[in-house]
């Protein structure tokens, strides 16, 4: 019998066999394909949920006093380029990142990447 610190590699590939697959964080493999194969209608559940969804075209810090300063027609320089995509956020959660577009005399947003994140 192997010593309680000791690997017992006769046995390592039989005991491998008998375990779920498991990825990195120790996630069940097979729960992960078994979520991914649901359809639109298993959610339906939660369709009814309200989400707040923003799409932020850039920040800026400034003082309080200058802040209190701005008036109609001021210029507020934001950190990001023109042409640069835009951070789309729902419930403050970065999900994906955008371009601004313009519907009907209105302004859009198309989505041009996903943020895949961990799910906790």
């Amino acid at each position: 019998m192997a010593d309680d610190n000791e690997l017992d590699l006769d046995n390592l590939e039989e005991g491998a066999a008998q375990m779920p697959a498991t990825d990195v964080a120790g996630t069940d493999l097979a729960a992960d394909d078994e979520e991914t194969s649901k359809t639109a209608n298993d959610l339906e559940a939660v369709f009814d949920i309200p989400v707040q969804v923003s799409a932020v075209l850039g920040k800026s810090r400034m003082q309080v006093s200058q802040l209190m300063k701005i008036e109609t027609g001021a210029v507020v320089e934001l950190d990001r380029k023109v042409g640069e995509a835009i951070d789309i956020y729902v419930n403050n959660r970065l999900v994906a990142r955008g371009e601004v577009v313009v519907v009907d005399e209105r302004l859009g947003v198309t989505m041009t990447e996903i943020i895949k994140g961990n799910r906790s």
